[in-house]
């Protein structure tokens, strides 16, 4: 059994290797029917762009895809600012017919776009045109080995029950050498996923072929990300299985957390657009799904027919009415632990760093004040959206409703979301996003917290104060500390993942669904205001 997880070690690492390695492969230009091509579909009626790209990318040398993208951006740049110094000009002349004229040949859009467009028609090489032995050497490779490394356990660790000896001795999951790698690789990758994303064409020509057979469109780095996330949630879902093959509970939020995500956030997303359909999640709600009540998105949703209009009842319902409902039942677990394409990652990529996440009570205070800002500054910037859409104007108070969609886009949406939110996985534990920016969880804990039936209830009879369960709560709560009080724990930031309970050697801790008047309120048993301990015990 060592041998054949030793070799699938070596074919995942060669896998991995040969997929960063794809990024320097390939040569990159085209030739000026390409081009004339290429701007024509664009409908660019900027005469300087398709001078300057000429004089880019029209050339018979091979360009690696950062000489490329370096070209590309540089005549993107030049380009606008010719047209930027004509509008100055008749700006300054009070000439407003052709001040307002020059704004049509202005390029929409970031640079990386162009650049990624640009190259995505303009590669040649291994992963462009030998797509299948690409995909094999570098996915094919990956999914082998990872499996290889995986399946054996279910024969090494013998009897049932989670064994975590030597987590914190491992380089992998206490911060050693292969933690920062990974934590390196992860930044890195949503680094080049949201900012250059013509630098992983060689990627995105990998997936080609399957986004065509779904959507019958060629792939962007967007479908190559989506495919990358099933994957890997699929493969560390096997891990999953088998470190929690005693736990049902375990076993069936995990099924049902890769089931929404393979098939309510990919397939049908795409096989929507395929029938020329809006792209949509039917599971993401707002204001995790921030950008729905944006003015591009309520105007191409009621352009779309009665799916359009389908799909804009089912956000505002599923946001105010099946939200709420549901927390009240069954807590925010139901969302974050069972439905949450977030939460489905940081469950099964992130399981293996889940003791990391800090239970400091500095780290509990910045948690609250981080997310809840979050949550506010969402908020006021849907109210700006919903007034822009229905008045037509641009700004709020003088403030521009663009100005601040593009900053919590950048700052929340990408930054925090993806780089920070995924990419501390090795460093911070598998819930940096979900503690401490996602809205949407902060918007559940509300709920969660006055109002909802669910709490894990303890028994601090039977504790042995062993830690296990604040070891590995992924949400940085220190379980132990109700556990030996008898407290329940109602906290807002839980997430109800259960693996407290799955870990304590005793039973002390259990995820129930009752009435409300059996929740005990930790702060009447901590302070004694007057309560009688056993008639709330009596009442559970």
């Amino acid at each position: 059994m060592k041998a054949i997880k030793q070799t699938g070690l070596l074919l995942f690492l060669i896998g991995l290797a040969t997929f960063i390695a794809l990024i320097f492969t390939g040569d990159f230009n085209l030739n000026q029917t390409e081009l004339d091509t290429f701007l024509k579909d664009q409908n660019y009626k900027n005469e300087v762009i398709a001078k300057e790209l000429q004089q880019a990318v029209v050339t018979k040398d091979n360009l690696s895809i950062f000489e490329f993208s370096s070209r590309t951006r540089k005549a993107y740049a030049n380009a606008n600012k010719h047209y930027d110094d004509l509008i100055a000009k008749y700006d300054a002349a009070k000439n407003w017919e052709k001040k307002g004229a020059q704004f049509q040949y202005k390029i929409s859009g970031k640079p990386h776009s162009l650049s990624y467009t640009l190259a995505k028609k303009a590669g040649k090489g291994f992963a462009a045109q030998q797509t299948s032995w690409a995909w094999f050497l570098t996915f094919g490779l990956g999914i082998i080995g990872a499996l290889m490394f995986i399946v054996p356990d279910v024969i090494l660790l013998g009897k049932p029950g989670i064994k975590n000896d030597g987590i914190f001795l491992s380089a992998a999951t206490n911060r050693g050498w292969i933690g920062w790698f990974a934590f390196v690789f992860l930044v890195s990758f949503y680094i080049l996923l949201y900012f250059y994303p013509d630098y992983i064409v060689n990627w995105v020509y990998l997936v080609d072929p399957i986004s065509k057979f779904i959507s019958g469109n060629p792939a962007s780095q967007w479908f190559l990300y989506g495919f990358l996330y099933c994957v890997v949630m699929t493969v560390m879902a096997v891990r999953m299985y088998i470190k929690y093959r005693h736990n049902k509970y375990q076993i069936l939020r995990t099924t049902s957390v890769l089931f929404f995500q393979i098939v309510f956030a990919f397939l049908i997303p795409e096989i929507l657009v395929r029938f020329e359909k809006p792209w949509y999640d039917f599971k993401n709600a707002f204001p995790l799904d921030y950008d729905f009540f944006f003015k591009w998105n309520l105007e191409e949703l009621l352009a779309s027919g009665g799916l359009g209009l389908f799909i804009l009842v089912w956000g505002v319902v599923l946001t105010i009415v099946v939200v709420p409902v549901m927390v009240y039942f069954f807590g925010k677990r139901w969302y974050c632990s069972w439905v949450c394409g977030c939460g489905g990652l940081a469950e099964t990529l992130g399981d293996p760093y889940r003791q990391l996440s800090s239970k400091t009570l500095l780290s509990w205070r910045v948690e609250r004040i981080v997310i809840h800002s979050v949550l506010i500054f969402v908020l006021v910037m849907t109210g700006f959206a919903l007034y822009t859409f229905f008045t037509n104007e641009g700004q709020v108070l003088g403030i521009q409703t663009q100005t601040i969609q593009d900053i919590y886009g950048f700052l929340i949406g990408s930054i925090f979301a993806g780089v920070i939110g995924t990419g501390f996985y090795p460093i911070f534990g598998n819930r940096v996003w979900c503690r401490f920016g996602c809205p949407l969880a902060a918007y559940l804990g509300f709920v969660q917290r006055f109002k909802s039936r669910f709490r894990i209830t303890t028994n601090g009879g039977q504790c042995i104060s062993c830690g296990n369960c604040s070891t590995y709560c992924e949400q940085g709560i220190d379980v132990r500390a109700y556990a030996q009080k008898g407290e329940n724990i109602v906290r807002s930031s839980c997430v109800g993942c259960g693996v407290c309970s799955a870990v304590c050697p005793r039973g002390v801790l259990k995820l129930e669904n009752g009435p409300e008047e059996g929740r005990i309120n930790p702060t009447d048993v901590l302070l004694g205001n007057d309560v009688d301990l056993m008639d709330l015990v009596n009442k559970k």
